[in-house]
């Protein structure tokens, strides 16, 4: 991948993070998304909003549960790819 397209898929990526914000955080979500954003494809996360839109079972639920929602599709996603998008804190 060239710079240039690279560079496409940055922002690509920063609109996805941008609306996953917007539509599902629930003050507590930040973290899960920006650090899927980083680990997963560009592909898997249009296809993670993909099945949240079309799951209208989502679009109707208030913020809190529409976040726990979304959360659940992308541990769903970084789990069959062999991701953890688990924060692992020194302490």
């Amino acid at each position: 991948m060239g710079p240039g397209s690279y560079q496409e898929e940055q922002k690509e990526k920063i609109r996805i993070l941008e609306y996953l914000l917007e539509r599902y955080n629930d003050g507590r979500k930040k973290t899960l998304f920006c650090t899927a954003v980083n680990f997963l494809t560009l592909e898997d996360l249009k296809a993670v909003l993909i099945q949240a839109e079309t799951e209208n079972r989502l679009q109707d639920l208030p913020l809190k549960e529409r976040a726990a929602g979304i959360a659940e599709l992308i541990q769903e996603l970084a789990r069959q790819k062999g991701i953890s998008l688990k924060l692992r804190k020194k302490g």
